[in-house]
């Protein structure tokens, strides 16, 4: 597989990557973020639900444990698809170039790399993720700043856009997965509560709330709906 195969298998993401990063360089500049600081955060972290996360505890004043505990317990999947795609890779996948490419591994772009035949090789991973870390980037960039220029109406529509992503990527697992469902519900209601209980308010910070959210909610998925073996091999 090679890099020209890899640009092209990129481009739907990266396309898909610019509009979405648009309304989270919105976000970022209506937290307090300067438009660099935006597209640093974009470029050298390059996940939606962690930056957004991030930039939420960086708003409300939250420590540097808090950012690194809610950003590892959100990212944490990055490392398990890593793990999973490193045993399609072929021999050109040194050491340093799985932590090269390791580097912007996402959802979409796991899915791509792992649904091929072929084994993964450096140079098409390297192609693959060209055009995302473009695209996420660049389209921050626009949304920092559009985002001084456009009336506050629309900055602040557009500045939700990124949590209607959450819900479009929530909405047809949850559908098919009751396990899914509940544990989305429960995170939720944990959430609100956080949120709207004075006490928890105005004692547990953002960053925690969230940490707390969704490891109570994993954990009550794992223990009260494990997935079954024969699900595994479905």
């Amino acid at each position: 597989m090679t890099l020209k195969q890899g640009i092209k298998d990129g481009l739907a993401i990266g396309l898909g990557y610019l509009s979405v990063s648009f309304s989270f360089g919105i976000l970022a500049v209506t937290s307090g973020l300067s438009w660099w600081q935006a597209v640093l955060v974009s470029f050298t972290n390059l996940t939606s639900a962690g930056q957004v996360a991030g930039v939420g505890i960086m708003a409300s004043g939250g420590g540097l444990l808090e950012m690194a505990i809610a950003t590892l317990v959100i990212n944490l999947r990055y490392a398990l698809m890593a793990i999973s795609l490193s045993q399609k890779t072929d021999e050109s996948m040194t050491t340093p170039a799985r932590l090269f490419t390791g580097f912007f591994i996402t959802d979409e772009i796991f899915g791509v790399a792992s649904s091929g035949n072929q084994a993964v090789s450096r140079t098409y991973m390297t192609g693959l993720g060209i055009l995302p870390v473009a695209g996420w980037t660049l389209g921050t960039l626009l949304g920092a700043v559009l985002g001084n220029i456009l009336p506050s109406t629309v900055t602040n529509a557009l500045s939700i856009a990124i949590y209607g992503m959450f819900i479009a990527i929530i909405i047809p697992a949850a559908r098919k997965s009751k396990a899914i469902l509940i544990v989305s519900i429960i995170a939720v209601c944990l959430s609100c509560i956080f949120y709207y209980v004075p006490f928890l308010n105005s004692h547990v910070s953002s960053g925690f709330a969230i940490i707390i959210c969704s490891i109570v909610a994993a954990l009550a998925g794992a223990i009260f709906m494990p997935v079954k073996e024969d699900e595994t091999n479905g």
